[in-house]
C-alpha cells in the first residue's frame, strides 16, 4: 500500500519547523521522520518507539537506536537511525555497526537519502526527493518480519493448541492426587487458607486448583524472562504454590507434561535476552501474562474470574504488576 501522502506530509512538517526554527539538525526535524514511519507501520499493527536501549547478544553490546519497530508483544521487527545532513551517512552507518547496532533491519538517514540494511546486507538507498523510491524503501523496511518473530507467532500457535489439553491433564491429575496424596492435601489446604487471608476469603478450593494450574503454566515463562526465581521466593503467594507443586509435579512428570509446549518457553527466553531493562523485563512480562490469560481462559471458564486475575500477579509477578 503505498503512502504517498504521507511522504508529502512529512516534507511539509519539515518546511514548517525549518521556517519556525529555522535549524536542520537532526534532532529537530526528525521527530517528522519518525511520524512518517509510524504512517507506514501503523497499518500492519507496528509502532516506531523512540530511544529504547537495545543488547546485541552476539556482540555483547548495548546500543540506542532512535527508533525502534515494535508488535504489541514488544517484539522488535526493526531500527532507525537519523543523521545530521553534514554528516557522511555511509561513514556514520559504518561506525554504527562497529558500535553493535543490529543489521537485521535498519533504516538509516539524513533526511536527504535513505539506506536500508536487512539481513547483514544492503538492500537499497532512496534520495528523499523521489517519492516512489522512498515509498518502496519505507514499505520493505515495514513489512518484513524478522524470522525471531514468525518462530514467536508459529510456537504461540502451538500454544494455543496445546493449552486446553495441557490443563485439562492437569486438573485430571490435581483431582487424582487429592485422592490419593495426603502431602499435596495437607499442602492445597494450607495453601486455601493463605489464600483466604491474603487475596479473598471467598476462595475456594476449585480456585485454588485453577491458581495451581495457572502456576506450573506460567513459572517458566517468568523464569525465562528474569533468568531467576528471586522473585518467587520473595513472594508468600508464589512460594507455598511452588510447595503445592512440589508434592506432585516434578522430575519426569513435569519434562513430559510441559513438552509440548517447551519450544513456547525457549522463544520466550530469545526474545527476552535482547530486553536490557528490568523495567522494560516486567512490561513484556506483563504483556506475555495478558496474552496468556486469553488463550488459557479459553479451555475452562473458571471461578477465579470472580476473584480477579491479579490473584495470579500476586502470586506470580513483581510488585509493580499487583
Amino acid at each position: 500500500m503505498s503512502h504517498l501522502g504521507s511522504i508529502h506530509t512529512y516534507r511539509s512538517e519539515v518546511d514548517q519547523i525549518i521556517r519556525f526554527g529555522g535549524s536542520t539538525r537532526e534532532t529537530t526535524i526528525r521527530r517528522a521522520f519518525s511520524s512518517l514511519i509510524n504512517a507506514y507501520a501503523r497499518p500492519r499493527d507496528l509502532l516506531l518507539i523512540e530511544e529504547l536501549d537495545y543488547y546485541n547478544p552476539e556482540r555483547k553490546k548495548r546500543v540506542t537506536p532512535d527508533g525502534t519497530l515494535k508488535n504489541i508483544l514488544r517484539l522488535d521487527h526493526g531500527f532507525w537511525e537519523s543523521k545530521d545532513t553534514d554528516d557522511d551517512l555511509d561513514e556514520e552507518i559504518a561506525i554504527k555497526f562497529a558500535k553493535g547496532y543490529p543489521d537485521s533491519n535498519i533504516l538509516f538517514e539524513d533526511s536527504q537519502r535513505a539506506v536500508l540494511w536487512q539481513d547483514g546486507r544492503h538492500i537499497g538507498d532512496a534520495a528523499f526527493t523521489s517519492d516512489d523510491a522512498l515509498d518502496e524503501l519505507l514499505t520493505a523496511f515495514v513489512s518484513r518480519e524478522p524470522e525471531e518473530v514468525r518462530e514467536f507467532k508459529k510456537a504461540v500457535e502451538t500454544f494455543k493448541g496445546d493449552i486446553p489439553t495441557i490443563a485439562a491433564t492437569l486438573r485430571t491429575m490435581i483431582v487424582g492426587e487429592g485422592k490419593k496424596n495426603a502431602a499435596f492435601r495437607t499442602r492445597r489446604s494450607a495453601f486455601l487458607d493463605l489464600c483466604r487471608t491474603a487475596i479473598n476469603p471467598a476462595v475456594t478450593p476449585d480456585d485454588v486448583d485453577e491458581m495451581l494450574i495457572q502456576h506450573i503454566l506460567t513459572e517458566e515463562i517468568f523464569i525465562s524472562i528474569f533468568s531467576d526465581t528471586q522473585t518467587l521466593e520473595e513472594n508468600s503467594v508464589a512460594r507455598e504454590l511452588r510447595e503445592v507443586e512440589a508434592t506432585f509435579f516434578t522430575g519426569a512428570t513435569k519434562r513430559e507434561t510441559l513438552g509440548r509446549i517447551k519450544h513456547y518457553y525457549e522463544c520466550i527466553k530469545a526474545q527476552a535476552t535482547s530486553i536490557v531493562s528490568h523495567r522494560e523485563k516486567q512490561t513484556f512480562l506483563k504483556v506475555i501474562y495478558e496474552n496468556f490469560y486469553t488463550k488459557l481462559s479459553g479451555s475452562r471458564n473458571s471461578s477465579l474470574a470472580r476473584i480477579g486475575s491479579p490473584t495470579l500477579h500476586r502470586a506470580k509477578t513483581p510488585a509493580a504488576f499487583v
